[in-house]
């Protein structure tokens, strides 16, 4: 079987730069290295997404109807964080655990990981999670939560779902704030 890659979008073109590890917003940038490095994929991949004949629906997807994680549309997680905020849509959590199958439906406790994860500080997350029966997914994002203070989302739907150009609109302002304004 071939692939026809011509007709391909870029992030499909090139998944190696779209998967990079330093566009994922769990990875710890610590030195000048790594930023410029991070700096240089979200313009390079940031570029590729602007050539896209599926960035505005690509983008209104990841915006009102999905919470995803990495560098989609040309944004990073908070800049689709502000463009809800602006359009003041609600997303759930995407339930990674039941798309990966290790949740039976079941929810984990934050409270439960964090204490297993203060009880055992130099056991792997992986050892945690397969304690619990949860991804290594789900620990990172509780324990990240409990480091930012945030509590769990609430799964609600937007009242209204904003149209793919409102979303393009306040994509504009966040992404380019000084040019809206203009």
């Amino acid at each position: 079987m071939t692939i026809m890659l011509d007709c391909a979008t870029p992030c499909v073109k090139f998944a190696s730069l779209f998967q990079n590890p330093l566009l994922d917003e769990d990875t710890v940038v610590e030195n000048m290295e790594d930023r410029r490095a991070r700096a240089a994929l979200e313009t390079r991949a940031a570029s590729l997404c602007g050539t896209c004949p599926l960035r505005a629906k690509c983008l209104a997807d990841a915006v009102v109807h999905h919470d995803v994680s990495g560098f989609v549309a040309g944004t990073t997680v908070a800049q689709r964080r502000e463009i809800r905020e602006r359009l003041g849509v609600i997303v759930a959590e995407i339930d990674v655990d039941s798309y990966a199958g290790t949740n039976s439906g079941r929810t984990y406790s934050q409270a439960e990981i964090i204490r297993l994860r203060q009880a055992n500080p130099t056991q792997p997350l992986s050892a945690i999670a397969a304690r619990l029966g949860c991804s290594i997914s789900t620990v990172k994002r509780h324990l990240r939560r409990q480091e930012s203070g945030d509590s769990p989302r609430p799964a609600a739907k937007p009242t209204r779902t904003p149209s793919t150009a409102e979303v393009m609109a306040a994509a504009a302002h966040v992404l380019h704030p000084a040019a809206a304004v203009a």
